[in-house]
């Protein structure tokens, strides 16, 4: 629903009750407030953030210069099940009368708290329009009630994830109030990552001798429908982090039931005196965002840690079932069963000072903007009345973006070849929407900011385009461990890129996480995911190429082999005393049959003045030899270059009898420029020389333009981040 031209401007009532819901309203505040023409910014403070004991709070609202319209002491002290309600029940009391005089248009609320659910609860007895964000999560607590309770009360929704939006589309809420827009606190999170005085920030919390990375920032809660046991992982994480013996920043826990016993237990410990322990009651966010980013450890079981810990890969370790159902990025261990102090010291020695890819399961810096504009669609003049959508729901894979258009889920593909440095971005159907072409420098530097350079312009292409980034493929010649992002020694096109580590700082530029594997891995996944290996559970690809390589899915894995030498197919050797090939052994597939071998055929033959034909040659003068002229030549009826192809022909059919041999795929695919050659011969020796029941296997080229970009891409398309402890 468009706005009408004429309408007036939007009022938007912001309500904060807390140091955390602050953080994710903030940044849309300060849009609201950065379009006067467009919208009237009232805002109301009530909670916690009037209460001394959690750090007052809305001073910090004050200080970023937003006027106040309304404080509303809500909260009734006791910290137990029982004040939590009496607390709902004194703010639905107070609020009728500010949100008379108010009068907004849309009454903004995030999240989960009890809080949250007052206002929404009085706003929609009122009839004004609610607009809730980060609706349609789980986490695992009465929080996950709540914020269901808040989402059904609400008119418009902006969610963090895609599977939080189907969950709201399985809550019957109408797909087209629905926008999936990342959450608005890593807008400030992504832009503040980098900031040149963080280290004056560590010192400033956690004492001048404290290094980056060498410590640990604690920040738990209490589990309202478990409050016991939640005391009893506290304590045993407080022991943990005494033994640990690291540096540690500890927050007080927050205003749910079950604080006032957290914060006793921790008096108890001597925490607070303790010299390894520095303990607060608040830090403002930018400053506890790059607290979290520089930290060697994050512990507790705040959402901080699965959300935003992840845009920054630090590792975290999530204790108890307070967030047991968040999606989490690969950075996060989860301790479910916290039950004794040994197993959080081992989860602490298992992620302290480790780093991570970034993750953006939550969100890409965009989210403030997407809210703005969706809150400007709003039409005031369409019923109020909320209509539920029953199912069926659409189709999963279908997002509504601002403008009801789709924005796909997209990767960026890098493929590091000898010649040529590429970059694409492919969509989740395998269309290669947008390719960058530039000469591969020599260095490793001038290597790695050219590839960040193409992404960066990728990355902002990918916005007009409407593609959503999830991550960057890389496919790279030589041997890679796909688990660390690193080469381990590569190829001879590529001199310069041993031990090399890609990972790292393409994840730390972009913020996204980042996959590496083999050229040859990557055809064998492109043809998996998008071509004649689709469905299919043991096969085989080799590509015929300058050298020759190929990958081996078995059981629909990889197989990458235990020091990730498995699949070096074009290293298969075919003869004892055959030619030298270029990783310095004899009678290799690729000394035989790659597109260098042919190269150097040709230049024999045409140095021995055969390479014509009946006197012709079709070179121009000075053109270089190569195996495009041997192939013509015998396609014309030069017998002697017709006797080369026959043997390299016979050369990889006998290494892919071999192969069949050895794993038994059903399925063999010839992928690369020489494939369509290629095809024929090794059919006619499968025939001849394999065991009889290898001999029906069949033998397909492929049918991808582009299987290195294409396999790149579905390392990002394809992978799910869980981890379990």
């Amino acid at each position: 629903p468009k706005k009408k031209a004429t309408q007036k401007k939007l009022r938007v009532c912001v309500a904060t009750c807390n140091r955390a819901d602050y953080s994710k309203l903030a940044p849309i505040m300060f849009g609201i407030k950065a379009q006067p023409d467009e919208f009237e910014l009232e805002v109301v403070v009530l909670g916690s953030h009037l209460i001394d004991d959690y750090g007052n709070t809305f001073r910090m609202i004050e200080q970023d210069d937003f006027d106040i319209g309304s404080k509303l002491h809500t909260i009734v002290r006791g910290e137990d099940e029982a004040a939590m309600v009496e607390s709902v029940g004194l703010a639905l009391v107070k609020l009728p009368d500010v949100l008379h005089r108010l009068r907004p248009d849309v009454l903004v609320v995030h999240g989960d708290r009890f809080d949250a659910l007052a206002l929404a609860t009085a706003a929609a007895l009122m009839n004004i329009r609610i607009l809730h964000l980060e609706g349609g999560e789980v986490s695992g607590t009465i929080d996950d009630s709540i914020r269901h309770a808040i989402s059904k009360l609400a008119h418009y929704h902006a969610c963090c994830t895609r599977s939080a939006e189907q969950h709201l589309i399985a809550m019957c809420e109408d797909h087209a109030r629905i926008l999936l827009a990342g959450c608005p606190s890593y807008d400030k999170l992504l832009a503040a990552h980098y900031r040149d005085d963080y280290m004056d920030i560590i010192k400033n919390w956690l004492g001048d001798h404290v290094k980056e990375h060498d410590y640990i920032v604690a920040l738990q809660h209490p589990v309202t429908t478990d409050i016991k046991n939640s005391i009893k992982i506290y304590e045993l994480m407080l022991d943990a982090l005494i033994s640990f013996n690291k540096r540690t920043l500890i927050l007080f826990p927050n205003i749910d039931a079950g604080s006032k016993e957290m914060v006793r237990v921790m008096r108890k410990k001597g925490v607070e005196q303790h010299p390894n322990f520095r303990a607060v009651k608040h830090v403002p966010f930018e400053q506890f965002i790059q607290l979290v980013c520089h930290a060697g450890a994050m512990i507790g079981n705040s959402s901080c840690g699965v959300r935003e810990a992840g845009a920054f890969g630090t590792p975290v370790i999530n204790l108890g079932s307070r967030q047991t159902g968040r999606e989490t990025g690969e950075n996060v261990l989860h301790v479910r069963d916290a039950d004794t102090q040994n197993k959080i010291y081992h989860a602490l020695e298992l992620q302290f000072g480790k780093r991570y890819p970034c993750s953006k399961i939550y969100g890409d810096g965009n989210a403030v903007p997407r809210i703005l504009k969706f809150l400007q669609t709003i039409d005031l003049d369409e019923p109020l009345q909320k209509t539920f959508c029953f199912p069926p729901v659409k189709e999963w894979d279908i997002s509504q973006d601002i403008d009801h258009i789709l924005e796909t889920q997209s990767a960026l593909a890098v493929d590091l070849g000898g010649t040529n440095l590429r970059v694409a971005i492919v969509s989740m159907t395998g269309k290669i929407v947008k390719k960058y072409t530039q000469a591969n420098p020599k260095t490793f530097e001038e290597r790695i900011a050219l590839i960040l350079k193409m992404c960066k312009e990728a990355l902002s292409d990918a916005v007009c385009l409407n593609c959503r980034i999830l991550g960057v493929g890389v496919s790279t010649g030589g041997r890679v461990n796909p688990q660390e992002g690193v080469v381990l020694h590569s190829t001879k096109l590529i001199q310069e890129w041993s031990s090399i580590d890609i990972r790292t700082p393409l994840s730390d530029a972009l913020h996204l996480p980042v996959w590496v594997d083999n050229d040859g891995n990557c055809a064998a996944l492109a043809e998996k995911k998008f071509g004649h290996g689709k469905g299919v559970e043991n096969f085989v690809t080799i590509i015929t190429g300058t050298g020759i390589g190929g990958g081996i899915i078995q059981h629909n894995e990889l197989v990458h082999g235990s020091t990730f030498c498995a699949a070096e197919l074009g290293h298969i050797m075919v003869s004892l005393d055959g030619p030298e090939c270029m990783c310095g052994s004899r009678g290799c597939i690729e000394a035989y049959a790659s597109g260098m071998a042919l190269q150097r055929e040709a230049k024999r033959l045409h140095d021995e003045d055969v390479l014509k034909v009946d006197g012709i040659t079709d070179m121009k003068n000075n053109e270089p030899v190569s195996a495009v002229h041997l192939i013509n030549a015998a396609r014309l009826g030069n017998s002697k270059a017709d006797a080369v192809l026959q043997t390299a022909g016979m050369a990889l059919g006998v290494g892919i009898v071999n192969i069949l041999h050895m794993v038994n795929p059903s399925l063999v695919i010839l992928s690369g420029v020489l494939a369509s050659h290629y095809q024929s011969p090794v059919q006619q020796v499968i025939e001849q020389r394999a065991l009889p029941s290898a001999r029906s296997i069949r033998v397909l080229t492929s049918d991808l333009e582009e299987p290195a970009l294409m396999g790149a891409a579905s390392m990002v398309l394809d992978y799910t981040t869980r981890r379990l402890y």
